[in-house]
């Protein structure tokens, strides 16, 4: 079984920035890819970042691009968003995913493995 903690959330104002972390308790080769998924306030959940484990290929949401970088440590057992320019948009609980399937890295439906979430809340 993988568990996957993330840490680093908080308050912000608009502008301010926060790097979230999520370990992994057991990297193993079936595991292809890291994301990072938010979901606000009535709101679905959504792709943000993720990070391929095999070639280090990065993806990113439109509304997110140039804003977020996502990186892995070469263990493969952290896995870090950092958060820059944030504004009230960027307000939701931010989870770490692991994908053990092909498919889109944006779709949740993916990833077999969740962490129990982190809140981000950025003030105006």
């Amino acid at each position: 079984q993988v568990q996957l903690v993330e840490s680093g959330g908080g308050s912000v104002p608009a502008g301010g920035s926060l790097r979230l972390s999520c370990a992994v308790s057991r990297y193993y080769h079936g595991i292809v890819s890291m994301a990072w998924f938010r979901q606000g306030p009535r709101k679905e959940r959504e792709g943000v970042a993720a990070v391929s484990t095999l070639t280090d290929v990065t993806y990113y949401a439109d509304s997110v691009k140039g804003r977020f970088t996502i990186s892995q440590d070469n263990a493969k057992t952290t896995v870090s968003l950092q958060m820059n320019n944030l504004n009230p948009e960027d307000t939701a609980v931010y989870y770490c995913a692991a994908k053990v399937r092909s498919g889109a890295w944006s779709d949740p439906g993916r990833y077999t493995y969740w962490g129990q979430g982190t809140q981000v809340t950025v003030s105006a």
